[in-house]
């Protein structure tokens, strides 16, 4: 699947989505959805206090003038009950927060709760996603284990994100660097950072950089630049 004239933006979050650095950009993106509300999914926190994730997301997006419903999704059942799913598809801002990326891919993967988030942002809606959350939605996924590669769940193909680039461990980074497939473009996000597709064309947002490896070449852009050549 790729993104599409109509949809709403993907974001695509580094990790440590309540840093600060984002602000702005929620803000403009909540302006621009018309969203009263923000849909959260603290499904990949299911084992590391997803409380903590709820409490954070509820304070940052209440600072900007909007509630949070949260959405209790932290196994496969939760996420084909129908009153979720329909829920998700109505919303116009959906945030799913960080964690663990192999559990949310069981949770997601085919469910009818990912089809609502589809269909929510082919109709307009934002459709956030940090750390776990933005290397899932693309495909390949970096694997958390190693830094190799395995399936994500492809709302972007031949796109792969390395979430806490700027922090994350040497090995972990360089494996991956060079494990990327020849038909897919790797990106490291810095935490705090995003990376913003908008129809057709990608943006820097936040306090970081974003880093692109392609065939053999780096290139690093930060917040306000366009990042061109990368897959929609």
């Amino acid at each position: 699947m790729s993104a599409r004239r109509g949809a709403g933006p993907l974001v695509l979050v580094g990790g440590d989505e309540w840093g600060g650095a984002c602000r702005e950009l929620d803000a403009e993106l909540l302006a621009a959805s018309g969203a009263k509300e923000v849909v959260l999914l603290p499904t990949a926190a299911a084992y590391e206090r997803p409380e903590h994730v709820v409490a954070a997301a509820t304070e940052w997006f209440e600072a900007l003038g909007v509630k949070v419903r949260v959405l209790e999704v932290f196994g496969r059942a939760d996420a084909e009950q129908a009153a979720v799913a329909e829920t998700v598809r109505k919303a116009r801002y959906v945030h799913v927060a960080d964690g663990s990326p192999l559990h949310l891919r069981s949770v997601l993967k085919d469910s009818a709760l990912f089809e609502g988030m589809l269909a929510a942002w082919a109709g307009g809606a934002v459709l956030s996603a940090s750390g776990a959350g933005a290397t899932l939605l693309c495909d390949p996924m970096v694997d958390p284990r190693g830094g190799a590669y395995t399936v994500g769940l492809g709302v972007v193909r031949n796109l792969a994100v390395f979430p806490y680039h700027g922090t994350a461990a040497d090995h972990l980074r360089q494996r991956s660097i060079e494990l990327v497939p020849s038909s897919a473009t790797l990106v490291g996000v810095d935490a705090d950072t995003a990376l913003v597709l908008e129809v057709d064309s990608w943006r820097v947002a936040g306090a970081g950089s974003v880093t692109v490896y392609s065939g053999g070449t780096k290139r690093v852009f930060g917040a306000g630049d366009t990042v061109a050549g990368l897959p929609t």
